[in-house]
C-alpha cells in the first residue's frame, strides 16, 4: 500500500509498506479522510515523545475516517463495509492512572498511527471504544474530526466553564476554535487571541463575542484584561498554543479565584516562571491537561453529528496522498486551519 511515512525529523516520504492484517478484535480500515494538525507539524519538525519516527515501516498521521475494509475474529461490532470515524486511541483499563479513572493519563495507551496511508490496523480496544459507525449524512471529511474535537472537549470539560463565565482562548488553531466553540456551548462569554486573519475570521463565525488581533496589540495580557468588568481579568483562561511564554501570560489573564488551563503541548525541556505571589495571593488554579479519554470521544461524536463543527470552516484545502507534504507545509504556514489528505 501507498503510505507517507515520517523517517526523521522534516523528512517526509511516500513509501510503499505492507499491507496489515486484521488480528483478533482488530479491524483494518480503508482510509478516505486523513486530516493535518498542530501535533503533526511539530512532529514533523523536532519528533514528539509519544510518536516514534517511522523508520521506513510506519505510517505517519493520526486523525481518519473510512470503510472497514476487513474484520478480524471475534468482531461483531463492525462488518466489512461499514463507514467509521477513528479516534487514535483507548486505555489498557489495567494500569494505576485507569484504575482511579484517569483515563488520559494510561501507562499503557493502546494507539492507532498511520492514517495517512492507503489502509490502517485498529487495535482491538480501540474498537471496543472509541470506533462509531457514522452516519449518511455525515461525510468522511467531517467524521475525520474525531480525535481532535475529543481533545478539545475534554479540555474544556475539566476547566469547568460554568454559564456566563467570561473565558480567553489564547491560539485559534484548530484545538483552539473548538475550545472556544465548546465554551460557547457551555454558555460562555469568549475573548478569543490570534495574529492571523483567517483564524480570526473562524473564531467569529464559531461564535466568538470578542477578538485580540495580536498584529495590533503591544501589550496582549492588558488587551485582554481591558475587555473585562473592571479589568478583573477572565474567569477561565485557556492556552492552546504550546508555546511556554502564551503559557505564562494565559496565568496572567485570569481573575482572582480563576481557572487557568494550559494545553498546548510546548518543546520537551522547556520551562515556565510562575508568580509565587500571583498563585498565592490571587488563589489561582492552573490546570495542565493531555489528551482526551473515551467519555469525551464519545461526547464529540455527538457534537459532530449534531453539525456543531461544520467542515468548510475547520478544513480549508484538500490533497492527494502523494501531495502530503505539501498539506503538512501548508498547515505549517498557518494558511489554513486544517488541511484533508484524501486517499482513494
Amino acid at each position: 500500500m501507498k503510505a507517507a511515512v515520517l523517517n526523521n525529523a522534516e523528512d517526509l516520504r511516500i513509501m510503499d509498506l505492507e499491507m496489515p492484517r486484521a488480528g483478533e478484535g482488530e479491524i483494518i480500515m480503508k482510509v478516505k479522510s486523513a486530516l493535518t494538525c498542530g501535533t503533526d507539524v511539530k512532529t514533523f519538525r523536532r519528533g514528539h515523545p509519544t510518536i516514534p519516527f517511522g523508520g521506513n515501516k510506519t505510517a505517519f498521521g493520526h486523525e481518519g475516517s473510512g470503510v472497514v475494509y476487513e474484520v478480524g475474529r471475534g468482531v461483531d461490532k463492525f462488518k466489512v463495509g461499514d463507514r467509521i470515524a477513528a479516534h487514535n486511541t483507548a486505555p489498557c483499563h489495567s494500569c494505576y492512572s485507569c484504575q482511579v479513572g484517569d483515563y488520559s493519563m494510561c501507562d499503557d495507551l493502546r494507539q492507532m498511527r498511520g492514517t495517512w496511508a492507503e489502509y490502517v490496523k485498529i487495535p482491538a480496544s480501540l474498537v471496543r471504544e472509541t470506533i462509531f459507525k457514522i452516519p449518511d449524512t455525515m461525510s468522511h471529511k467531517q467524521a475525520a474530526l474525531l480525535e481532535p474535537l475529543s481533545c478539545a472537549v475534554y479540555g474544556v470539560d475539566l476547566s469547568d466553564i460554568k454559564l456566563g463565565d467570561l473565558v480567553v482562548v489564547n491560539g485559534c488553531g484548530p484545538i483552539g476554535l473548538m475550545m472556544l466553540k465548546c465554551a460557547k456551548l457551555k454558555g460562555a462569554t469568549v475573548i478569543a487571541c490570534d495574529f492571523t486573519d483567517l483564524r480570526l475570521e473562524t473564531a467569529k463565525k464559531l461564535g466568538a463575542d470578542m477578538t485580540v488581533d495580536l498584529k495590533d496589540v503591544d501589550n496582549q495580557v492588558e488587551a485582554v484584561r481591558e475587555l473585562t468588568p473592571y479589568g478583573r481579568g477572565v474567569d477561565v483562561a485557556i492556552e492552546a498554543t504550546g508555546v511556554p511564554e502564551v503559557w505564562e501570560k494565559n496565568m496572567l489573564m485570569a481573575r482572582k479565584g480563576g481557572m487557568v488551563m494550559e494545553f498546548g503541548g510546548c518543546k520537551p525541556g522547556t520551562t515556565i516562571t510562575v508568580d509565587t505571589k500571583l498563585l498565592h495571593y490571587s488563589q489561582l488554579t492552573i490546570k495542565g491537561v493531555y489528551h482526551t479519554t473515551p467519555k469525551h470521544v464519545g461526547m464529540a461524536f455527538e457534537l459532530i453529528k449534531r453539525g456543531e463543527f461544520p467542515e468548510e470552516l475547520m478544513i480549508n484545502k484538500s490533497f492527494k496522498l502523494d501531495k502530503a507534504l505539501d498539506a503538512l507545509l501548508s498547515h505549517a504556514k498557518g494558511e489554513v486551519i486544517k488541511n484533508e489528505i484524501v486517499i482513494d
